[in-house]
């Protein structure tokens, strides 16, 4: 072969392996939620969307609908980028300020709570599509009134009790470890997931009575001959109104759905993939998790960040010099026959 030809074929050949890494990093989307303490959208998921056994998550259908329970793992903001209290307003933490899951943001005392005590605990929050991010878990203040509407100024946003930066997922869930601080009664845990490698967050609210064991916690329960249904199913009787509860109604025992019942739930998911991708313009970078590192680099695929318009600039850029290489290739091969 001509010492020509050899130079443009090898430049194609060359070029072709970055279009396809470049392709790798198109956007997609990590999901997830809560799983131990599970959070209340996972909750009522797991007593089944169709017919929850809990007053609240029956108040929760009656209010947002069915749909919200199989997107579970859809509770988001996509260009959130840490500017979470300025675009979630009080009252509406628990849905992120989404109208489909308006139903979680019912200010209710019978929400069905994990038993936990002060001190340390092991967070495992569920998910569908890990990313390289930073997980938050705050606290309720003392005082809290699980009857009135969820503030931000309920949080102990000063001392979150929980903070990983990158933990392991392993087995389906990230697991990372926090401390609980002294506390009495029914409180709420917050959690935020701020991605790293993209602008958006996820969030859930997780149901808490002070006063149990922390190794007796009833969440991320994946024992796959599990029901996953909560033990109680509330004090109201049926002909009560949802959205009015007896206040001094105890909070029913929770329990997190299990493996099989997030798998007989994923298709009726509105969640792209259930879990693993959606089209949000403004969500950028490709799920990290335990992702091969790109040829040459010492940095994993989804460690480059950027902003909303760089994974597709790097498709572009790479297939415009797949296509110029190729295009000097056929030239060069003209130009050699011509010469014969």
């Amino acid at each position: 072969m001509p010492a020509r030809r050899k130079a443009a074929a090898v430049a194609a050949l060359g070029i072709a392996p970055l279009a396809l890494t470049a392709l790798s990093a198109a956007p997609a989307s990590a999901h997830g939620s809560m799983g131990d303490p599970v959070s209340r959208v996972s909750q009522c998921f797991a007593e089944g969307p169709e017919s929850p056994d809990s007053a609240a998550c029956r108040a929760a259908v009656a209010a947002g609908g069915t749909q919200a329970l199989y997107d579970w793992n859809g509770v988001r903001i996509g260009d959130a980028a840490g500017r979470h209290r300025e675009l979630i307003p009080d009252g509406r933490l628990c849905s992120a300020d989404d109208e489909a899951f308006k139903g979680l943001d019912l200010p209710r005392a019978d929400w069905p709570a994990t038993s936990v005590s002060s001190g340390p605990y092991t967070f495992k929050y569920r998910v569908t599509a890990p990313h390289r991010g930073t997980f938050k878990v705050y606290v309720t203040k003392p005082g809290y009134d699980p009857s009135q509407p969820l503030a931000w100024d309920d949080l102990d946003l000063a001392a979150p009790v929980a903070t990983v930066t990158d933990p392991a997922a392993s087995g389906g869930f990230y697991t990372f470890s926090g401390t609980l601080p002294e506390r009495t009664g029914q409180h709420l845990l917050y959690a935020v997931w701020q991605r790293s490698d993209s602008p958006e967050a996820f969030y859930s609210c997780s149901d808490v009575t002070f006063g149990g064991s922390n190794t007796e916690a009833g969440g991320a329960d994946t024992d796959e001959g599990g029901t996953g249904s909560g033990t109680g199913t509330g004090t109201e009787s049926e002909t009560e109104s949802p959205s009015t509860p007896a206040q001094d109604a105890p909070a029913p025992a929770a329990s997190a759905p299990t493996d099989q019942q997030i798998r007989a739930g994923a298709g009726k998911s509105t969640v792209e993939n259930h879990g693993h991708g959606d089209d949000d313009h403004r969500t950028t970078a490709a799920p990290d998790a335990n992702r091969p590192m790109a040829a040459g680099s010492p940095t994993r695929l989804a460690e480059t960040g950027g902003d909303a318009g760089t994974g597709y600039l790097a498709v572009g850029g790479a297939a415009a010099l797949a296509l110029g290489a190729a295009a000097l290739f056929a030239s060069v091969r003209r130009r050699g026959r011509h010469g014969r």
